[in-house]
């Protein structure tokens, strides 16, 4: 999932500051709207006015990321997907006809997290699902299952500064100010900064 790990998730998410998410990873917390010359898929309207519907499936490549020393680990990060069968479906617009309200992502991702001070690297599985809502203030919330890679600043969330592979059952709820809350309906958090350090 993507664009978002989601970072990432999307989703990606998300580079440094986003989420790095699949399902999240691969998606940016930028990503809000549908790719260049898409149209929104045959719809109706709900009573917001929102057009739902499904899209079709779509590659979602991630991006590569550089994180500086102090962002999320002690030393800079280059952090680079080695498999990605990453794919989107929008599942709804707003009432604009281009504008993505929610999204489901899926596929393969396992991202190569390198300390590029010594070359020290970890293969991070990322390739969870994901469903993230999107909202008009630029907050988002993923509701996950199965591992992504998700990124915390100092003081950006409720976990320490630190990249996570975050595995189970869980939300992630990313504020309009990008303040990162995880909550678990079961699963774990591990740190992998120490792993290439």
């Amino acid at each position: 999932m993507r664009r978002i790990l989601l970072n990432a998730a999307s989703t990606v998410l998300a580079a440094a500051t986003a989420v790095t998410l699949t399902g999240l990873a691969g998606t940016p917390a930028a990503a809000v709207s549908g790719p260049a010359g898409s149209s929104a898929p045959s719809a109706s309207s709900d009573s917001s006015g929102a057009l739902t519907g499904q899209g079709r499936w779509e590659p979602w490549p991630s991006p590569t990321f550089d994180l500086p020393a102090g962002s999320r680990c002690d030393f800079p990060v280059h952090m680079e997907a080695v498999v990605d069968e990453v794919q989107r479906r929008v599942l709804e617009y707003a009432p604009d006809g281009t504008t993505v309200r929610r999204a489901a992502f899926r596929g393969a991702l396992v991202l190569r997290l390198t300390n590029t001070t010594t070359g020290a690297s970890y293969d991070a599985d990322a390739g969870g699902r994901s469903v993230v809502d999107y909202r008009a203030d630029n907050s988002q919330t993923w509701h996950a299952r199965g591992p992504i890679l998700l990124g915390f600043g100092a003081n950006g969330g409720n976990l320490p500064r630190d990249l996570y592979t975050v595995d189970g059952v869980y939300t992630v709820d990313i504020s309009a100010t990008g303040y990162r809350t995880l909550t678990f309906e079961h699963g774990s958090a591990e740190p992998l900064c120490a792993k290439i350090a």
